[in-house]
C-alpha cells in the first residue's frame, strides 16, 4: 500500500509497484436541424465530432427521417463562434444516446467508456486511498491534471470529481482530442471535457433507479428530479436538478480470485503471476517470523498451530495455503453517498444581452472498512498473554524467546479495522453577461467562485508511541497483566496492556488507548474570472476574419481548517495527516483568429486558424503557450485538418505546498534482490516546480459522402510531447533507479535509509519537474444514421450505428532514469500503463416510444508489467489477454412514463489477471440496473 497525492487530498493507496457551454460566449459549430422523432432528438454526433459542415442536416433529411421539430447542436473547441466554422482540433461528441448507455452513475465513467479514456480514478480503483470514489477525467492517460474539464466552458471547482453534476440536466459532452492550452488555458495538454447543460429545459421530471451486480453485491440505487420554466414573457428561464445516489460498493474480492493476482518471485529470483498470494510473515492470529517456531500462527486461546503452506513459498509468501493477504480485505468498488443540486437562470434583459446565474452544490460522504494495519512487534519471554500450553509448544519445537509476531489487525474497534470516513461538499456559483457591442462585435463577461471543504478520517490507528507501551507486557504485583512502563512505578497513566497473540482477544479498554483517529479538514477555493469579444474586423479575399481576444484571472488556494494533534507530531503508524497551505494567481491575455485563404465554392475552401495566451503566474513567472493549425474542405464532403500547438500544465497546490505523505507498499530491493513487505516512503511538495510544457500535433479529416447519406467517418492521428512533466517516481522506480545509477551505494545518497540488519527503513521521495511523456496514436470514428423503413417498409423510427477505436503506436515514459514504453502493458505497474487498442462499436434503434440499443467494448491485452527482477529475468507468465465486453439497454415510454432497463457485461467475462486496482478491465461481473422516470407535466 501507499499513500499518494493525488489532487488536493492524501491518499492512502495498497498494492505493488503499481464543457463547453450554449451560452454565447462559447465556440459554436452550429447545425440548422437537428432530428426529432416526436419528442426525442436525435443528434448527429460524429460528422460533427470530425469538423463536419452543416450539410450533415441535409443528409439526415436524406436518409429519411422525419424533421418534425429545429434545434441546435453545438460543437466546441475554438474561441471562434461562426455557423459553418471547421475548428481545426477534432472534437468527439458524447450525445444523449452514449449518456444513457451502461446507465453509468457519472460522467466520468461514461468517458471512460470512450476509448480516448482511461479509467484511472473511479470507485473501482480508488479502493485503496483517500480518494475513494472519486471520477476524473483522464484523456490519452496522462493523469486527469492534464486533462482540462469545463462547465459550460467555465473552470469549476468540482472538476477533480465528476460525481458533482447531476446527469439530468447534462445536454452533451464535448471533448477535444488535442492540444488546447492556447485557446483554454493550463491544464489542457492532453484536452479537454466540456460538459454542456440543457438550458432549455422545461417541466417537472422525477425518477428512480437502482442496480446489483451478478454477485449480489455493489448494490446502486437514487433518486433524480429537474424541472425547468420560463418566465417574463419567455425572456427568463430557470432550472434546477438535483439527485441522491447511494452505492454500497462490492467487498467480496475473494469470490473474483483474478483481483488476488500479484507478481511474486520464486526462490531462483524468477517472477510470475500468481493468485493468491499470501504472506508468510504477517497472520490475522499473529504469526512468528523466523527462527524454530517461525510460521506458527496464534490461535484465539492463545495456542500454536503451524501456517499451512502453499506452493510455491519462497522470501515471505506463498501460493496459496489458508494464510492471508490484505487484499482479501480491500474493496472492489468503493461504497459512497452523493447529492446534488444545480440551479440556473438566465434573463434576456433586451434582444443583444443576457445575463445568467448558476449555483451549484454537491456533497459525497462515504464510510467502510479500509484495510487492515500489519504490525510487526516482539513478544518476551515475561509476556503474561503467551499461554502455558504456548510455551510448552514452544519448548517442544527448541524455540527461545523473545519473538518476533506478525499480525494483521482485523479485530480492531468498530468494524475490526482501519476505517475510513469523508465528506466532499463542493460549491460552485457563477455569474455572467453576454451582449453585442454593435457592428458585428459581441462580448462574455463571467466570474466564478468555487469552494471544495474535504473532511478526512481514518480509523483505528496504532497510536506509535501508545502501541510500542501496550504491546509490552507484564505480570504486574497483583498478577495481572500491566504495562512494563508501569510495572514498578506509574510512569505512564491510562496504559492500558494488548493481547495480540490470536484473533479477538484485544481489550475494548486496550483499543482506547492503543488506537486513535486521524483527521484533517481541509478548504480548496477557486476564483475565476474571464472577458472575450468576438468579431470580424475585416475580410480577404476569401471571406470574413474571425477574431477573438480576451483576459482572464484565476486564483487558487489551499487551506487546512483542522490537523489533528497526533498527526502534526507524527504520531500514527499508518497515516498522518499533514498541512497543505498555499495559494497562487494567474493574469492571462489571449487571442484567436481564423483567416480564410481560398474559396472556390462547391470546390475547396481552405482556413488557416491561430491563437496564443500569456499567462503571469505569481510564483513562477510568464509563460507563453500557442497553437497554429489549417482546414480544408474539399467539395463539402471532405474535411482535412492539422495543427501544432504549446500548451502548458501548472503545478497544482499539493504539488507546490504538500508537507510529508506517507507511503507503504511492497518493493523489490535491487540491491538484494528480495522483496520487501510494507516498506515506507515519504513524498511532499516542491514550491520550486515550474509549468509542464507539452507540444501536440494532430492532423487527420473526416468524410461524409453526399453519395451515401448519413454515413459519416473520420481519422486523426495525434503526437503529444511532454517535457519537465512534474512526477514523483513511484517507490519500485526509485529503488530501480538508485540501483542503476550506483549499485554500490545502498543508501542512494540518503535517498534510501536502511536499518542496521541491512533492510530497507524508508525512501525519500518528493514532487520534481523530472518527467518526459510522449505519446503517439489514431482515434477512429465512424457513424451511420438510416430511416429503418428503408429495411423494413411502414417502419418508423431510426437505427443509428457509431464506432469508437483509439490505437497507441508508443507511450513512452522518461521518469530521469530510464525511458520505458508502457503501450501495451497492461498492469498497473506504473501509472501510464495503457492497452494498445481500444474499441467501442453500438447500434441504436429509436422511435417516438421504444429504444434499443447494444454495445460491444473490446479492451486490448498485452503484457502484465516491463518489471524485471534482480537477476534480469522478467515475469515468466506475462502475456495478458484482451477483453470484450458486450452491454445491452432498453426505453419505453408509456405516456408520461420512461421506464428502462441495462446489463453490462452481459456474458460475465472474466478479468485477466489483475491487482487490487486495475483501471482497464471490468472487476465487477455482470451487472443489471433499472429505472424509471416520471414526466410530471
Amino acid at each position: 500500500m501507499k499513500l499518494k497525492k493525488f489532487g488536493k487530498s492524501q491518499q492512502l493507496v495498497l498494492g505493488g509497484p503499481r464543457i463547453w457551454g450554449t451560452t454565447s460566449m462559447q465556440p459554436r459549430f452550429k447545425l440548422s436541424q437537428s432530428l426529432a422523432l416526436g419528442s426525442s432528438v436525435i443528434a448527429i454526433t460524429v460528422a460533427l465530432a470530425s469538423g463536419a459542415s452543416a450539410q450533415t442536416a441535409a443528409q439526415a433529411a436524406a436518409v429519411g427521417v422525419q424533421t418534425t421539430s429545429v434545434a441546435e447542436v453545438v460543437v466546441t473547441g475554438s474561441l471562434i463562434q461562426r455557423a459553418g466554422f471547421d475548428a481545426p482540433t477534432p472534437t468527439t461528441v458524447v450525445s444523449a444516446i452514449d449518456l444513457r448507455q451502461g446507465d453509468r452513475p457519472n460522467i466520468a465513467e461514461v468517458l471512460d467508456d470512450l476509448p480516448q479514456f482511461r479509467a484511472t480514478s473511479t470507485p473501482a480503483t480508488t479502493v485503496g486511498n483517500t480518494n475513494n470514489s472519486a471520477s476524473t477525467a483522464d484523456l490519452r492517460g496522462l493523469g486527469g491534471s492534464r486533462t482540462l474539464t469545463l462547465l459550460d466552458g467555465h473552470r469549476f471547482a468540482g472538476s477533480s470529481d465528476l460525481n458533482t453534476i447531476p446527469q439530468g440536466i447534462i445536454k452533451q459532452v464535448d471533448v477535444v482530442t488535442g492540444g488546447a492550452s492556447a485557446a483554454w488555458g493550463s491544464g489542457a495538454v492532453s484536452g479537454v471535457v466540456n460538459i454542456i447543460l440543457n438550458d432549455h429545459l422545461t417541466g417537472l421530471t422525477v425518477g428512480a433507479d437502482g442496480g446489483e451486480s451478478n454477485h449480489n453485491d455493489a448494490k446502486r440505487y437514487g433518486y433524480n428530479a429537474t424541472f425547468g420554466t420560463n418566465f417574463l414573457d419567455d425572456r427568463g428561464h430557470f432550472m434546477i436538478a438535483g439527485e441522491y445516489v447511494k452505492d454500497e460498493g462490492a467487498f467480496d474480492r475473494p469470490s473474483r480470485p483474478q483481483l488476488l493476482a500479484q507478481i511474486f518471485q520464486d526462490s531462483s529470483g524468477q517472477l510470475s503471476l500468481q493468485t493468491p498470494v499470501n504472506y508468510t510473515i504477517i497472520n490475522t492470529g499473529g504469526i512468528i517470523i523466523g527462527g524454530k517456531a517461525g510460521q506458527q500462527v496464534f490461535n484465539h486461546d492463545g495456542s500454536l498451530s503451524p501456517l499451512q503452506l502453499g506452493s510455491p513459498t519462497a522470501g515471505n509468501f506463498t501460493v496459496g495455503g489458508n494464510g492471508q493477504t490484505i487484499y482479501d480485505y480491500v474493496a472492489v468498488t468503493s461504497p459512497y453517498q452523493r447529492a446534488n443540486l444545480f440551479s440556473r437562470a438566465s434573463l434576456d434583459l433586451n434582444a443583444d444581452t443576457k445575463v445568467w446565474l448558476d449555483i451549484g452544490y454537491s456533497d459525497i460522504w462515504s464510510s467502510f472498512p479500509f484495510f487492515p494495519a500489519t504490525p510487526i512487534f516482539s513478544v518476551k519471554a515475561d509476556n503474561p498473554f503467551l499461554t502455558a500450553g504456548a510455551r510448552t509448544q514452544l519448548a517442544a519445537l527448541g524455540a527461545t524467546l523473545p519473538l518476533t509476531v506478525g499480525r494483521i489487525l482485523t479485530d480492531v474497534g468498530s468494524g475490526g479495522y482501519l476505517g475510513y470516513k469523508s465528506d466532499r461538499q463542493d460549491l460552485d456559483v457563477s455569474v455572467g453577461i453576454d451582449g453585442s457591442l454593435g457592428g458585428g462585435w459581441k462580448y462574455s463577461a463571467y466570474y466564478g467562485h468555487g469552494e471544495l471543504r474535504d473532511d478526512e478520517h481514518l480509523s483505528n490507528q496504532q497510536i506509535k508511541a501508545n502501541f510500542a507501551n501496550a504491546i509490552d507486557a507484564v505480570t504486574g504485583p497483583a498478577g495481572t497483566p500491566v504495562c512494563r512502563v508501569n510495572a514498578v512505578t506509574v510512569t505512564v497513566p491510562g496504559c492500558v496492556p494488548i493481547n495480540l497473540l490470536g484473533s479477538g482477544n484485544i481489550s475494548a479498554a486496550a483499543v482506547s488507548y492503543a488506537f486513535g483517529a486521524a483527521q484533517q479538514i481541509t478548504t480548496s477555493k477557486l476564483d475565476t474570472a474571464g472577458v472575450v469579444f468576438r468579431g470580424q474586423p475585416f475580410s480577404t479575399w476569401a471571406g470574413p476574419v474571425d477574431l477573438a481576444v480576451g483576459a482572464e484571472y484565476r486564483k487558487q488556494s489551499q487551506a487546512n481548517d483542522y490537523v489533528d494533534p497526533t498527526s502534526l507530531a507524527g504520531g500514527f503508524t499508518s497515516l498522518n495527516f499533514s498541512p497543505v497551505s498555499g495559494s497562487f494567481n494567474v493574469k492571462e491575455g489571449f487571442g484567436e483568429v481564423n483567416v480564410p485563404l481560398l474559396d472556390m465554392p462547391d470546390v475547396l475552401h481552405v482556413e488557416a486558424n491561430g491563437a496564443a495566451r500569456y499567462s503571469d503566474y505569481s510564483n513562477s513567472g510568464g509563460i507563453w503557450s500557442w497553437k497554429y493549425g489549417a482546414t480544408a474542405r474539399v467539395e463539402h464532403d471532405l474535411l482535412l485538418r492539422g495543427t501544432y500547438s504549446r500548451d502548458i500544465r501548472s503545478p497544482g497546490i499539493n504539488e507546490l505546498f504538500s508537507t510529508k505523505g506517507t507511503n507503504i507498499a511492497n518493493a523489490q530491493d535491487p540491491f538484494t534482490g528480495q522483496t520487501q513487505a510494507n516498506v515506507v516512503s515519504f513524498s511532499g511538495g516542491n514550491p520550486n516546480l515550474v509549468p509542464e510544457i507539452g507540444h501536440t500535433m494532430t492532423v487527420g479529416g473526416s468524410y461524409s459522402p453526399h453519395y451515401f447519406p448519413g454515413l459519416s467517418f473520420s481519422v486523426d492521428y495525434y503526437d503529444i510531447d511532454i517535457k519537465n512533466a512534474i512526477s514523483t517516481l513511484s517507490l519500485q522506480d526509485s529503488l530501480n533507479g538508485c540501483f542503476e545509477r550506483n549499485p554500490n551505494d545502498p543508501t542512494c545518497g540518503g535517498v534510501i535509509s536502511r536499518t542496521s540488519t541491512g533492510t530497507i527503513n524508508f525512501v525519500t521521495r518528493t514532487y520534481l519537474n523530472l518527467a518526459d511523456y510522449r505519446t503517439q496514436g489514431v482515434d477512429f470514428e465512424a457513424s451511420y444514421l438510416m430511416s429503418v423503413d428503408r429495411l423494413i417498409s411502414n417502419w418508423d423510427g431510426t437505427l443509428r450505428f457509431r464506432y469508437l477505436a483509439n490505437h497507441v503506436n508508443e507511450l513512452l515514459v522518461n521518469d530521469g532514469v530510464r525511458v520505458t514504453d508502457v503501450a501495451g502493458v497492461v498492469g498497473d505497474t506504473t501509472s501510464f500503463d495503457t492497452p494498445k487498442w481500444r474499441q467501442t462499436a453500438s447500434v441504436t434503434y429509436q422511435n417516438k416510444d421504444l429504444s434499443v440499443d447494444l454495445r460491444v467494448r473490446y479492451v486490448g491485452g498485452g503484457i502484465f508489467s516491463k518489471q524485471l527482477g534482480a537477476n534480469g529475468l522478467p515475469i515468466s507468465n506475462n502475456q495478458v489477454d484482451a477483453r470484450t465486453y458486450t452491454d445491452i439497454g432498453a426505453r419505453y415510454t408509456i405516456r408520461n412514463a420512461t421506464l428502462y432497463a441495462s446489463i453490462d457485461n452481459l456474458f460475465d467475462t472474466q478479468p485477466p489477471f489483475v491487482t487490487y486496482a486495475s483501471p482497464f478491465y471490468d472487476v465487477i461481473g455482470r451487472y443489471y440496473s433499472a429505472g424509471v422516470k416520471l414526466k410530471i407535466w
